[in-house]
Protein backbone atom coordinates (compact mmCIF):
# COMPACT_ATOMS: atom_id res chain seq x y z
CA UNK A 1 0.00 0.00 0.00
CA UNK A 2 2.16 2.69 -1.01
CA UNK A 3 0.35 4.22 -4.09
CA UNK A 4 0.60 8.10 -1.96
CA UNK A 5 -0.04 11.04 -4.42
CA UNK A 6 1.80 13.25 -1.95
CA UNK A 7 5.32 13.52 -2.89
CA UNK A 8 7.13 11.66 0.31
CA UNK A 9 9.31 8.59 1.17
CA UNK A 10 8.28 5.31 2.64
CA UNK A 11 9.24 5.79 5.93
CA UNK A 12 7.56 9.17 6.22
CA UNK A 13 4.47 7.45 5.04
CA UNK A 14 4.87 4.63 7.72
CA UNK A 15 5.67 6.92 10.72
CA UNK A 16 2.60 9.10 9.04
CA UNK A 17 -0.21 6.01 9.30
CA UNK A 18 1.74 5.05 12.30
CA UNK A 19 0.96 8.59 14.64
CA UNK A 20 -2.22 9.15 13.23
CA UNK A 21 -2.99 5.58 13.97
CA UNK A 22 -2.14 6.16 18.06
CA UNK A 23 -3.81 9.89 17.92
CA UNK A 24 -6.58 8.04 17.26
CA UNK A 25 -6.72 5.37 19.53
CA UNK A 26 -5.88 7.51 22.00
CA UNK A 27 -9.24 9.92 21.94
CA UNK A 28 -11.02 6.61 22.32
CA UNK A 29 -9.32 5.64 24.74
CA UNK A 30 -9.73 8.19 26.73
CA UNK A 31 -13.24 7.43 26.59
CA UNK A 32 -13.41 3.85 26.90
CA UNK A 33 -10.58 3.20 29.09
CA UNK A 34 -11.74 4.87 31.90
CA UNK A 35 -15.24 3.34 31.58
CA UNK A 36 -14.81 0.82 34.51
CA UNK A 37 -13.96 3.57 36.61
CA UNK A 38 -16.62 5.81 35.93
CA UNK A 39 -19.07 4.24 38.85
CA UNK A 40 -16.11 5.04 41.36
CA UNK A 41 -15.64 8.37 39.66
CA UNK A 42 -19.38 9.19 40.50
CA UNK A 43 -18.83 7.65 43.97
CA UNK A 44 -15.63 10.22 44.49
CA UNK A 45 -17.53 13.37 43.69
CA UNK A 46 -20.27 12.26 45.46
CA UNK A 47 -22.26 12.53 42.21
CA UNK A 48 -25.66 10.74 40.89
CA UNK A 49 -24.89 7.57 38.54
CA UNK A 50 -26.81 9.02 35.68
CA UNK A 51 -23.13 10.67 35.07
CA UNK A 52 -21.76 7.77 33.64
CA UNK A 53 -23.65 7.91 30.77
CA UNK A 54 -23.82 12.03 30.60
CA UNK A 55 -20.06 12.13 30.59
CA UNK A 56 -19.84 9.92 27.59
CA UNK A 57 -21.82 11.61 25.81
CA UNK A 58 -20.38 15.24 26.66
CA UNK A 59 -17.29 13.22 24.91
CA UNK A 60 -19.10 12.76 21.65
CA UNK A 61 -20.74 16.15 21.86
CA UNK A 62 -17.06 17.62 22.03
CA UNK A 63 -16.15 16.06 19.31
CA UNK A 64 -18.66 17.67 17.21
CA UNK A 65 -18.78 21.17 18.50
CA UNK A 66 -15.38 22.67 16.97
CA UNK A 67 -15.96 20.63 13.56
CA UNK A 68 -17.75 23.12 11.76
CA UNK A 69 -14.52 25.42 12.17
CA UNK A 70 -12.08 22.47 12.20
CA UNK A 71 -12.59 21.91 8.70
CA UNK A 72 -12.13 25.21 7.26
CA UNK A 73 -9.44 26.16 9.37
CA UNK A 74 -7.21 23.60 7.79
CA UNK A 75 -8.52 24.05 4.58
CA UNK A 76 -6.84 27.38 4.53
CA UNK A 77 -3.84 27.24 7.26
CA UNK A 78 -2.86 23.62 6.63
CA UNK A 79 -4.31 19.93 7.62
CA UNK A 80 -0.39 19.51 10.06
CA UNK A 81 -0.63 22.62 11.97
CA UNK A 82 -4.24 22.07 12.91
CA UNK A 83 -3.20 18.87 13.90
CA UNK A 84 -0.28 19.16 16.22
CA UNK A 85 -2.30 21.98 17.52
CA UNK A 86 -5.56 19.76 18.61
CA UNK A 87 -3.19 17.02 20.20
CA UNK A 88 -1.33 19.53 22.10
CA UNK A 89 -4.59 20.53 23.75
CA UNK A 90 -5.81 16.77 24.03
CA UNK A 91 -2.82 15.86 26.27
CA UNK A 92 -3.25 19.01 28.08
CA UNK A 93 -7.18 18.18 29.12
CA UNK A 94 -5.96 14.47 29.83
CA UNK A 95 -3.43 15.67 32.15
CA UNK A 96 -5.73 18.32 33.90
CA UNK A 97 -8.16 15.63 34.81
CA UNK A 98 -5.63 14.28 37.16
CA UNK A 99 -6.43 17.16 39.40
CA UNK A 100 -10.21 17.92 38.84
CA UNK A 101 -12.06 17.67 42.30
CA UNK A 102 -15.52 18.20 40.86
CA UNK A 103 -17.76 16.00 38.77
CA UNK A 104 -18.72 19.46 37.01
CA UNK A 105 -14.90 20.09 35.92
CA UNK A 106 -14.19 16.52 35.03
CA UNK A 107 -17.21 16.73 32.26
CA UNK A 108 -16.02 20.18 31.61
CA UNK A 109 -12.51 18.13 30.73
CA UNK A 110 -14.83 15.45 28.94
CA UNK A 111 -16.25 18.23 26.59
CA UNK A 112 -12.40 19.52 26.08
CA UNK A 113 -11.16 15.54 25.90
CA UNK A 114 -13.38 14.97 23.09
CA UNK A 115 -12.86 17.72 21.13
CA UNK A 116 -9.36 15.76 20.03
CA UNK A 117 -11.81 13.30 18.32
CA UNK A 118 -13.10 16.61 15.83
CA UNK A 119 -9.32 16.96 15.05
CA UNK A 120 -9.10 13.56 14.21
CA UNK A 121 -12.20 13.23 12.39
CA UNK A 122 -12.48 16.73 10.62
CA UNK A 123 -8.29 17.04 9.96
CA UNK A 124 -6.65 13.79 9.71
CA UNK A 125 -9.33 12.26 7.93
CA UNK A 126 -9.22 14.69 5.20
CA UNK A 127 -5.29 14.31 4.88
CA UNK A 128 -5.47 10.45 4.39
CA UNK A 129 -8.10 10.96 1.33
CA UNK A 130 -5.21 13.83 0.08
CA UNK A 131 -2.03 11.73 0.80
CA UNK A 132 -3.39 7.63 -0.29
CA UNK A 133 -5.58 7.55 -3.55
CA UNK A 134 -9.15 6.06 -3.16
CA UNK A 135 -8.30 2.44 -2.58
CA UNK A 136 -5.73 2.57 -0.51
CA UNK A 137 -7.67 5.44 1.64
CA UNK A 138 -10.59 2.99 2.21
CA UNK A 139 -8.47 0.57 3.32
CA UNK A 140 -6.50 2.48 5.33
CA UNK A 141 -9.86 3.72 7.03
CA UNK A 142 -11.02 0.62 7.68
CA UNK A 143 -7.32 -0.53 8.94
CA UNK A 144 -7.33 2.41 11.33
CA UNK A 145 -11.01 1.72 12.39
CA UNK A 146 -9.73 -1.61 13.31
CA UNK A 147 -6.68 -0.14 15.38
CA UNK A 148 -9.61 2.66 16.76
CA UNK A 149 -11.92 -0.28 17.82
CA UNK A 150 -9.16 -1.82 19.87
CA UNK A 151 -10.44 1.28 22.60
CA UNK A 152 -13.82 -0.20 23.40
CA UNK A 153 -12.57 -3.60 22.69
CA UNK A 154 -9.41 -3.96 25.14
CA UNK A 155 -10.02 -0.55 27.15
CA UNK A 156 -12.90 -1.82 29.32
CA UNK A 157 -10.47 -4.61 30.30
CA UNK A 158 -7.16 -2.70 30.31
CA UNK A 159 -8.75 -0.46 32.13
CA UNK A 160 -9.71 -2.82 34.72
CA UNK A 161 -6.68 -3.98 35.24
CA UNK A 162 -4.92 -1.46 35.03
CA UNK A 163 -7.01 -0.11 38.21
CA UNK A 164 -5.95 -2.75 40.68
CA UNK A 165 -2.25 -0.72 40.54
CA UNK A 166 -3.57 2.98 39.32
CA UNK A 167 -5.97 5.40 40.61
CA UNK A 168 -8.22 7.16 37.73
CA UNK A 169 -6.20 10.03 37.80
CA UNK A 170 -3.21 8.05 37.14
CA UNK A 171 -4.83 6.37 34.18
CA UNK A 172 -5.68 10.08 32.52
CA UNK A 173 -2.50 11.52 33.52
CA UNK A 174 -1.03 8.58 31.46
CA UNK A 175 -3.03 9.42 28.10
CA UNK A 176 -1.50 12.62 28.60
CA UNK A 177 2.02 11.55 28.23
CA UNK A 178 1.10 9.44 25.38
CA UNK A 179 -0.37 11.81 23.91
CA UNK A 180 2.97 14.07 24.08
CA UNK A 181 4.65 11.02 22.25
CA UNK A 182 2.22 10.65 19.07
CA UNK A 183 2.72 14.89 19.18
CA UNK A 184 6.01 14.00 18.60
CA UNK A 185 5.32 11.46 16.33
CA UNK A 186 3.13 13.62 14.06
CA UNK A 187 5.70 16.78 14.15
CA UNK A 188 8.33 14.56 12.48
CA UNK A 189 6.23 12.62 10.01
CA UNK A 190 2.86 14.14 8.63
CA UNK A 191 3.30 15.47 5.27
CA UNK A 192 1.03 18.80 4.49
CA UNK A 193 -1.20 18.16 2.29
CA UNK A 194 -2.67 21.53 1.65
CA UNK A 195 -1.26 23.50 -1.36
CA UNK A 196 0.50 20.61 -2.32
CA UNK A 197 1.05 19.17 -6.12
CA UNK A 198 0.39 15.85 -5.50
CA UNK A 199 2.25 13.11 -8.10
CA UNK A 200 -1.74 12.43 -9.99
CA UNK A 201 -0.89 16.57 -11.01
CA UNK A 202 -3.89 17.85 -8.78
CA UNK A 203 -3.58 19.67 -5.93
CA UNK A 204 -5.36 20.47 -3.08
CA UNK A 205 -5.42 24.41 -2.99
CA UNK A 206 -6.02 26.86 0.08
CA UNK A 207 -9.20 28.51 0.13
CA UNK A 208 -9.49 31.42 2.36
CA UNK A 209 -10.91 31.80 5.52
CA UNK A 210 -14.32 33.87 5.52
CA UNK A 211 -17.03 33.19 7.90
CA UNK A 212 -19.84 34.53 5.55
CA UNK A 213 -18.48 31.93 3.17
CA UNK A 214 -18.05 29.09 5.28
CA UNK A 215 -22.10 29.71 6.19
CA UNK A 216 -23.02 29.84 2.70
CA UNK A 217 -20.80 26.59 2.28
CA UNK A 218 -22.17 24.64 5.18
CA UNK A 219 -26.02 26.11 4.35
CA UNK A 220 -25.09 24.84 0.62
CA UNK A 221 -24.38 21.32 2.01
CA UNK A 222 -27.44 20.97 4.23
CA UNK A 223 -29.43 21.83 0.92
CA UNK A 224 -27.70 18.52 -0.59
CA UNK A 225 -30.45 15.42 0.08
CA UNK A 226 -27.45 12.70 -0.85
CA UNK A 227 -25.02 14.03 1.41
CA UNK A 228 -27.22 14.91 4.34
CA UNK A 229 -29.13 11.38 3.74
CA UNK A 230 -25.65 9.65 3.63
CA UNK A 231 -24.10 11.78 7.01
CA UNK A 232 -27.02 10.79 9.17
CA UNK A 233 -27.14 7.30 7.99
CA UNK A 234 -23.53 7.15 9.35
CA UNK A 235 -24.28 8.28 12.67
CA UNK A 236 -27.53 6.18 13.06
CA UNK A 237 -25.69 2.67 11.74
CA UNK A 238 -23.32 3.41 14.57
CA UNK A 239 -26.13 4.29 17.02
CA UNK A 240 -26.40 0.91 18.99
CA UNK A 241 -22.84 0.19 18.83
CA UNK A 242 -22.26 3.94 20.78
CA UNK A 243 -25.11 3.26 23.60
CA UNK A 244 -23.56 -0.15 24.09
CA UNK A 245 -19.89 1.91 25.13
CA UNK A 246 -21.90 4.56 26.81
CA UNK A 247 -24.67 2.39 28.81
CA UNK A 248 -23.15 -1.01 29.45
CA UNK A 249 -21.02 0.25 32.97
CA UNK A 250 -24.81 0.49 34.29
CA UNK A 251 -26.45 -2.58 32.33
CA UNK A 252 -23.31 -4.93 33.21
CA UNK A 253 -21.84 -3.94 36.53
CA UNK A 254 -24.43 -2.05 38.38
CA UNK A 255 -27.31 -3.87 37.26
CA UNK A 256 -26.35 -7.52 36.36
CA UNK A 257 -23.93 -7.38 39.50
CA UNK A 258 -20.74 -8.01 37.02
CA UNK A 259 -16.97 -7.08 38.01
CA UNK A 260 -14.92 -4.50 36.13
CA UNK A 261 -12.72 -7.21 34.47
CA UNK A 262 -16.02 -9.48 33.47
CA UNK A 263 -17.48 -6.33 31.91
CA UNK A 264 -14.21 -5.89 29.96
CA UNK A 265 -14.46 -9.65 28.58
CA UNK A 266 -17.94 -9.14 27.42
CA UNK A 267 -16.92 -6.30 25.27
CA UNK A 268 -14.62 -8.67 23.27
CA UNK A 269 -16.98 -10.14 21.30
CA UNK A 270 -18.61 -7.30 19.46
CA UNK A 271 -15.88 -5.59 18.71
CA UNK A 272 -13.92 -8.59 17.33
CA UNK A 273 -16.86 -8.71 15.23
CA UNK A 274 -16.49 -4.92 14.14
CA UNK A 275 -12.55 -5.79 13.26
CA UNK A 276 -14.04 -9.01 11.22
CA UNK A 277 -16.60 -6.56 8.94
CA UNK A 278 -13.41 -4.37 8.40
CA UNK A 279 -11.30 -7.47 7.29
CA UNK A 280 -13.81 -8.39 4.86
CA UNK A 281 -14.39 -4.87 3.58
CA UNK A 282 -10.33 -5.01 2.50
CA UNK A 283 -10.78 -8.28 1.16
CA UNK A 284 -13.72 -7.61 -1.25
CA UNK A 285 -12.54 -4.03 -2.34
CA UNK A 286 -11.33 -5.50 -4.89
CA UNK A 287 -13.73 -6.66 -6.66
CA UNK A 288 -16.92 -4.63 -5.42
CA UNK A 289 -17.59 -1.03 -5.68
CA UNK A 290 -18.11 0.96 -2.67
CA UNK A 291 -22.24 1.16 -3.19
CA UNK A 292 -22.60 -3.05 -3.22
CA UNK A 293 -20.03 -2.89 -0.17
CA UNK A 294 -23.14 -1.21 1.79
CA UNK A 295 -25.32 -3.26 0.27
CA UNK A 296 -23.83 -6.48 1.64
CA UNK A 297 -23.35 -5.16 4.86
CA UNK A 298 -26.62 -4.55 5.23
CA UNK A 299 -27.51 -8.43 5.87
CA UNK A 300 -25.86 -9.01 8.91
CA UNK A 301 -26.43 -5.56 10.29
CA UNK A 302 -30.32 -5.92 9.99
CA UNK A 303 -30.39 -9.70 10.74
CA UNK A 304 -28.15 -8.50 14.32
CA UNK A 305 -30.54 -5.77 14.91
CA UNK A 306 -33.85 -7.70 13.87
CA UNK A 307 -32.20 -10.79 16.69
CA UNK A 308 -31.26 -7.90 19.56
CA UNK A 309 -35.46 -7.22 19.07
CA UNK A 310 -36.09 -10.72 19.87
CA UNK A 311 -33.68 -10.55 22.82
CA UNK A 312 -35.74 -7.63 23.95
CA UNK A 313 -39.00 -9.64 23.51
CA UNK A 314 -38.50 -12.54 24.76
CA UNK A 315 -35.86 -11.75 27.83
CA UNK A 316 -33.09 -14.12 26.26
CA UNK A 317 -30.53 -12.68 28.36
CA UNK A 318 -26.89 -11.54 28.02
CA UNK A 319 -25.13 -13.82 26.04
CA UNK A 320 -28.37 -13.84 23.24
CA UNK A 321 -27.86 -9.53 23.05
CA UNK A 322 -24.03 -9.74 22.86
CA UNK A 323 -24.51 -12.40 20.16
CA UNK A 324 -26.85 -10.31 18.56
CA UNK A 325 -24.98 -7.23 18.71
CA UNK A 326 -21.87 -9.21 17.59
CA UNK A 327 -24.25 -9.92 14.09
CA UNK A 328 -24.78 -6.13 13.35
CA UNK A 329 -21.41 -5.42 14.06
CA UNK A 330 -20.13 -7.40 11.70
CA UNK A 331 -22.31 -5.63 9.15
CA UNK A 332 -21.32 -2.28 10.47
CA UNK A 333 -17.37 -2.97 9.53
CA UNK A 334 -17.95 -3.90 6.38
CA UNK A 335 -20.35 -0.82 5.72
CA UNK A 336 -19.24 1.87 7.56
CA UNK A 337 -15.65 3.18 5.73
CA UNK A 338 -17.33 2.79 2.40
CA UNK A 339 -20.23 5.16 3.26
CA UNK A 340 -18.14 7.60 4.92
CA UNK A 341 -15.96 7.52 1.61
CA UNK A 342 -19.37 8.12 -0.67
CA UNK A 343 -20.41 10.94 1.81
CA UNK A 344 -17.50 12.50 1.55
CA UNK A 345 -17.34 12.92 -1.84
CA UNK A 346 -20.98 13.91 -2.39
CA UNK A 347 -20.01 17.49 -2.70
CA UNK A 348 -17.21 18.77 -4.60
CA UNK A 349 -16.13 21.23 -1.96
CA UNK A 350 -13.27 20.99 0.18
CA UNK A 351 -12.63 17.97 2.14
CA UNK A 352 -11.81 19.68 5.37
CA UNK A 353 -15.05 21.59 5.43
CA UNK A 354 -17.11 17.97 3.75
CA UNK A 355 -15.44 15.61 6.72
CA UNK A 356 -16.17 18.36 9.10
CA UNK A 357 -19.95 18.10 8.53
CA UNK A 358 -20.44 14.59 8.10
CA UNK A 359 -18.27 14.62 11.70
CA UNK A 360 -20.90 16.88 13.14
CA UNK A 361 -23.98 15.63 11.92
CA UNK A 362 -23.45 11.80 12.32
CA UNK A 363 -21.84 12.22 15.84
CA UNK A 364 -24.52 14.67 16.91
CA UNK A 365 -26.67 11.75 15.35
CA UNK A 366 -24.87 9.01 18.11
CA UNK A 367 -24.77 11.20 20.88
CA UNK A 368 -28.44 12.34 20.88
CA UNK A 369 -29.70 9.33 19.79
CA UNK A 370 -27.58 8.01 23.11
CA UNK A 371 -29.04 9.96 25.14
CA UNK A 372 -32.38 9.51 24.46
CA UNK A 373 -31.94 5.84 24.61
CA UNK A 374 -30.36 6.52 28.31
CA UNK A 375 -32.97 8.69 29.22
CA UNK A 376 -36.04 6.42 28.14
CA UNK A 377 -34.28 3.35 30.46
CA UNK A 378 -32.20 1.74 27.98
CA UNK A 379 -29.80 1.76 31.37
CA UNK A 380 -31.65 0.63 33.75
CA UNK A 381 -32.41 -3.11 31.72
CA UNK A 382 -30.83 -4.99 29.06
CA UNK A 383 -34.09 -6.14 27.40
CA UNK A 384 -35.03 -1.88 26.95
CA UNK A 385 -31.43 -1.62 25.94
CA UNK A 386 -31.86 -3.90 23.19
CA UNK A 387 -35.28 -2.47 21.84
CA UNK A 388 -34.80 0.82 21.85
CA UNK A 389 -30.82 0.51 20.36
CA UNK A 390 -32.07 -2.30 17.59
CA UNK A 391 -35.08 0.60 16.66
CA UNK A 392 -32.43 3.53 16.63
CA UNK A 393 -30.11 1.44 14.39
CA UNK A 394 -32.81 0.03 12.25
CA UNK A 395 -34.13 4.36 11.18
CA UNK A 396 -30.63 4.40 9.00
CA UNK A 397 -32.54 2.04 6.33
CA UNK A 398 -34.81 4.87 4.92
CA UNK A 399 -31.88 6.70 4.56
CA UNK A 400 -29.65 4.23 3.14
CA UNK A 401 -31.77 2.40 0.61
CA UNK A 402 -33.01 6.07 -0.87
CA UNK A 403 -29.03 6.88 -0.96
CA UNK A 404 -28.32 3.48 -2.66
CA UNK A 405 -30.80 3.84 -5.53
CA UNK A 406 -28.85 6.23 -7.65
CA UNK A 407 -26.30 3.68 -9.41
CA UNK A 408 -24.29 7.05 -10.01
CA UNK A 409 -22.95 6.69 -6.51
CA UNK A 410 -20.76 3.84 -7.16
CA UNK A 411 -18.10 6.67 -8.57
CA UNK A 412 -19.13 9.63 -7.20
CA UNK A 413 -15.51 9.57 -5.68
CA UNK A 414 -12.05 10.39 -8.15
CA UNK A 415 -9.56 7.18 -9.08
Amino acid sequence: MQRTLIRIGPRQVVGFCLALSAFELLTYMASDLIMPAMLSVTEEFQADVRHVPNAFNLYLLGGVCLQWLLGPMSDHWGRRRLLLIGCAAFAAACAAAFATRSIEVFNALRLIQGMGLGFVVAVSYPALQEVFCEADAVRLMALLGNIALLSPLLGPMLGSVLLEWLTWRELFLALGIAAVLVWLGLYACMPETVGVIRRDGQQQARVAFSMRQIRQRYLALLGNPRFLGASLALGLMSLPLIAWIGLAPLLLIQGLGLTPLTYGLWQIPIFSAVIVGNLILNRLLVTHSLSRLIQLGLWPFCLGLLALIGCAMQGLGLTATVASLALYAVGLGISNAALYRLALFCSDDSKGLVSAMVGMISIAAMGIGGSIIAAIGGGTRLEFFALWAALGGLMCLPLLLWFLQDAKTAFAAPE
